[in-house]
């Protein structure tokens, strides 16, 4: 309750924590207002991100209220997102308020060198650098939720474990245990069934995508087809190995079959990027055809653990062993760790082995064994239910947002995965409106980047890594540029 302690004399009543004065605070608005001056704190400096709040009891005694008034604003602060409870460490500001937005010396300079209609190889760089407020960008989970405690726990253990010979250089193919770790992951998680040997530890799907262009160029194959609508940082991967990427379009059951005219084909099937599509029963069989008669599939299972309303969706992988299947934990702890693996067949495997040798004589082995600690002692699983959780519930913010802001949009890939889609039945310039929200500091990417061929317009919009105060600003601007568009 917002019940105030008899006050003291005058110039006794605060506290030293942010020069709290409980006489500034409205009538019964004693938590709201408590709450508020911690952003304000957060949002003008003074308070750093990774900072921690002072001890309920602590900050209670002092400003002389009860101190169910501190709990209940600092349980608001952990609602919004910008804060974290962390046990015995307390309670710690993890994110930042939206500020407004602050005038930009030269707005057209900075849109025409990121949101372009024919973006470069460096786009994502230049994406990634460009300041904005609130970053609506797919792709990225929520980094607030990086298991460091656990992380630590198990650092510290495989630490004290370690012989000197572990320091060395290691199998290009990955630390064995590793391996072992994603083999039962994998038989877990995603029904796949594979030896340990059968792995190699990439640094996440990109490096994978790169060795498996580097190999399959070596095998003569000179194209691998594409979904379309289908990621362009997948195409920009394939590009610089000197394949083609024929587009094939994709519809409410995934990729059409029955349209490849490759030698090879990319596919997110189980949350298609960016349409949030499964690939369907019927397309599969046909799939499993097309690859028995010599067709490579290159599968990515992009998002396939963040799912919200549906139940688990099988990889192709599972059911087909000569697939190339890719996988990371960059969407389910961060990527900056650059962990994944690779599973090829047999035909391919010895070759990306070596590709992998020559690249970089594999990856760092200590966060190998800290990763394989966390699956093998199911922290990895608990992970996986607390990320869940969060990224649905500010999945659901973005969805009211843009029922609220844009109601004409028709959102897809609601079900599963870190963002989502949203289409326009009118015409509407994406890369402007990207361009134009980037201005007022709020990123997106235009649909038309993923797209090969003509399609409807729209915008990609990850949700995942914003707080639903942040994702609901984002998406009231948008609402507003697509209102003022001629």
């Amino acid at each position: 309750m917002d019940r105030a302690k008899p006050p003291l004399p005058e110039g006794s009543i605060g506290s030293d924590f942010l020069q709290l004065d409980v006489r500034e605070a409205p009538p019964g608005g004693l938590a709201d207002w408590l709450a508020g001056q911690v952003r304000a704190a957060v949002a003008d400096g003074r308070l750093p991100v990774g900072g921690r709040l002072p001890a309920s009891r602590v900050l209670a005694a002092e400003l002389r209220v009860s101190r169910g008034v501190v709990t209940e604003a600092y349980q608001r602060l952990i609602d919004d997102g910008h804060a974290a409870g962390r046990g015995r460490a307390g309670t710690v500001i993890v994110a930042a308020p939206v500020l407004p937005p602050s005038p930009s010396p030269s707005p057209g300079r900075l849109v025409s060198k990121v949101i372009t209609p024919l973006p470069g190889a460096e786009v994502f760089d230049a994406v990634r650098a460009a300041p904005a407020r609130i970053d609506l960008t797919p792709g990225v989970p929520d980094l607030t939720a990086f298991p460091r405690a656990a992380w630590l726990r198990a650092e510290r253990a495989v630490l004290d474990e370690l012989e000197p010979s572990h320091f060395g250089y290691g199998d290009p193919r990955g630390a064995p245990s590793m391996r072992l770790a994603v083999s039962r992951w994998l038989a877990r998680n995603r029904g796949i069934r594979a030896d340990p040997g059968e792995i190699i530890v990439v640094a996440g799907v990109a490096q994978a995508l790169t060795l498996l262009g580097q190999v399959l160029r070596q095998h003569g194959v000179s194209a691998v087809a594409v979904e379309d609508p289908g990621s362009l940082g997948a195409r920009q991967h394939l590009h610089h190995s000197g394949l083609e990427t024929p587009p094939v379009p994709v519809d409410d059951d995934g990729v059409r079959v029955a349209s490849l005219d490759a030698p090879a084909v990319l596919l997110t099937p189980a949350h298609q990027f960016p349409t949030g599509v499964v690939l369907g029963g019927e397309r599969r069989r046909e799939l499993m055809s097309w690859a028995a008669a010599g067709g490579i599939v290159l599968e990515d299972d992009y998002d396939a653990e963040h799912r919200y309303d549906r139940a688990p969706v099988p990889a192709v992988r599972s059911m087909l062993p000569e697939v190339c299947y890719m996988g990371s934990v960059s969407k389910l702890l961060a990527p900056a760790l650059r962990v994944g693996w690779l599973l090829a067949p047999p035909r391919f495997f010895a070759d990306l082995v070596a590709a992998k040798r020559f690249a970089d004589l594999g990856n760092a082995v200590l966060a190998q064994l800290v990763l394989a600690r966390l699956m093998e002692t199911g922290e990895l699983e608990r992970q996986l239910r607390v990320v869940r959780g969060r990224h649905r519930r500010r999945r659901d913010a973005m969805i009211r947002a843009l029922s609220a802001s844009m109601p004409s949009a028709v959102v897809h890939g609601a079900a599963a995965g870190l963002h989502l889609t949203v289409t326009f039945g009118s015409p509407v310039d994406d890369v402007a409106l990207a361009a134009a929200a980037l201005a007022e500091g709020v990123k997106v990417q235009p649909l038309s980047w993923h797209r090969q061929r003509p399609g409807r317009p729209g915008l990609v919009l990850g949700y995942a890594a914003r707080t639903a105060t942040e994702i609901a600003e984002g998406v009231a601007v948008l609402g507003r540029l697509i209102g003022a568009s001629p």
